[in-house]
């Protein structure tokens, strides 16, 4: 009887080891659209180039997020360059795992966003099917020049936490609702990365797609998250 209880006590103690490692182990590993890795210090996220326009709106809106999910679910999905099918929250564990901790995001006038800043990169198809990385103002032109958009600082804000109804206890991570996952002016605070631009600014850049570095609507692209 004593030998059973020592059989099953160690059996019991391996399955909690196994699953308190179990994390651990995954990390490294790819989790859906998401790969991470820790030597070269990435997060790499499955994307598609997104459509300007939507086929419910009139006009072409200019371009006010990096990445969002895709319409419906994405609330910025008409002013997006990419689209992924992701949850914003899980990529922002996957920058956490790299060992950065989120600042303050900022939302609306006079507002500045606030934490450590990484670098954004957009990798395209390229010649001989090798992967062509271009920084991310690279793909962003204004729309009355044609200029690219002059490199900016970008900034792990993390989103802020909701609460969806008022009448109920619970919770949401504010970027999963509105699936906006990089934001280029401080519009909204339910975003995970944004830049060193306020509202201020807004009004005075128009941007759209560089069609000259960008492949077709829905071609497979990646976004890369290059912590420091």
């Amino acid at each position: 009887m004593q030998s059973a209880n020592c059989k099953a006590r160690s059996l019991c103690c391996l399955a909690m080891i196994l699953w308190l490692t179990m994390p651990l182990v995954a990390q490294d590993k790819p989790t859906g659209a998401i790969k991470i890795d820790k030597e070269k210090k990435t997060v790499t996220l499955a994307c598609k180039i997104a459509p300007r326009k939507l086929p419910n709106l009139n006009e072409v809106y200019p371009i006010e997020v990096i990445a969002s999910l895709a319409a419906p679910k994405g609330q910025k999905a008409h002013e997006t360059v990419v689209t992924f099918d992701a949850k914003p929250s899980d990529i922002h564990q996957a920058v956490e795992s790299l060992g950065l901790k989120p600042g303050k995001p900022a939302k609306g006038e006079g507002a500045e966003a606030a934490g450590p800043e990484v670098k954004i990169f957009i990798e395209v198809p390229g010649a001989g099917g090798l992967a062509k990385r271009l920084p991310i103002e690279k793909v962003l032109v204004d729309r009355k020049t044609g200029k690219t958009m002059p490199n900016l600082k970008w900034t792990f804000t993390g989103s802020i936490i909701k609460q969806p109804d008022p009448a109920k206890p619970d919770k949401v991570y504010g970027a999963d609702a509105t699936g906006t996952l990089i934001a280029i002016f401080p519009v909204t605070d339910e975003t995970v990365f944004q830049t060193n631009l306020t509202m201020k600014d807004e009004p005075l850049i128009k941007l759209d797609t560089n069609t000259k570095v960008l492949p077709e609507i829905g071609t497979d692209v990646s976004l890369v998250i290059q912590v420091p």
